[in-house]
């Protein structure tokens, strides 16, 4: 065969005499993966954050009773640093999740993929100075520096205070992690590849955490958290994501928009 009539053989193949792509390397691999660690990260956060956040610091603060709280902490020294890096470890695994959300949702819109992202991110840095509040309690209570100085009953107030800061933080951050979520709801509910009811739970997810941002801002005490029953929305996709999602394929993601 001549050049010249190989070159005119090239010219006419089309694109179905290209060979297929190996099932591993097809376009759904990415959100395959993606759905895979997002899922997992989303499980392992929910364990580690209802440690940190209820066994621990739930566990150990009495609100109101400074010298309680800090006797209760100081019993329990150990337990409270490993709560403490338990929650460093959540703010570790929100930035994981909100790349790989924006793997999986980047076939409904890219913008308001990247968009979720961010403001997932935001909290993440939130979150690490709220949780950098609690890290700073046991040095404040063992320091003899700082009791000669201010006195016992001084530093158990300022040790309250500390934790007190961490749910001020923490709260605050909630209406970023809330906007969060009613995208992330609208591209799950967009997508066609998401069932429409974990996108209509997440939107409601994302609404109760702003509302209970808002509530304490109007509010004195610690009023009752509707995201304690609105918060499923998240933990279902979880699940969605990590039995699921991870079988979904080219054709399917394609196919759903």
């Amino acid at each position: 065969m001549t050049n010249r009539t190989r070159e005119k053989s090239l010219e006419k193949r089309t694109p179905d005499d290209a060979q297929p792509l190996p099932e591993g390397q097809e376009a759904g691999r990415p959100v395959r993966s993606a759905s895979l660690i997002g899922g997992a990260a989303l499980m392992l956060m929910a364990a580690l954050a209802g440690f940190g956040n209820v066994v621990v610091v739930d566990g150990l603060v009495t609100s109101g009773d400074a010298a309680r709280t800090a006797g209760d902490i100081m019993a329990s020294e150990g337990v409270f640093r490993l709560g403490v890096a338990t929650l460093y470890l959540v703010v570790v695994l929100d930035v994981v999740v909100a790349w790989a959300l924006l793997r999986v949702f980047a076939p409904v819109s890219t913008d308001l993929s990247r968009l979720a992202a961010w403001f997932r991110l935001a909290y993440a840095g939130v979150l690490t100075v709220a949780v950098s509040q609690l890290a700073g309690v046991p040095g404040l209570l063992n320091d003899d520096g700082y009791t000669a100085a201010f006195g016992t009953e001084q530093l158990q107030a300022l040790a309250l205070q500390k934790t007190d800061a961490y749910n001020d933080i923490w709260m605050a951050g909630l209406i970023l992690f809330g906007v969060h979520l009613m995208i992330l709801g609208y591209l799950a509910y967009k997508s066609g590849y998401v069932p429409r009811f974990l996108g209509v739970l997440l939107v409601i997810a994302g609404v109760g955490y702003a509302f209970d941002s808002f509530v304490t801002v109007f509010s004195q005490g610690s009023p009752f958290a509707i995201s304690q029953i609105t918060f499923l929305g998240e933990f279902l996709l979880g699940l969605w994501l990590l039995f699921r999602g991870r079988h979904l394929s080219s054709r399917t993601v394609s196919h759903g928009l």
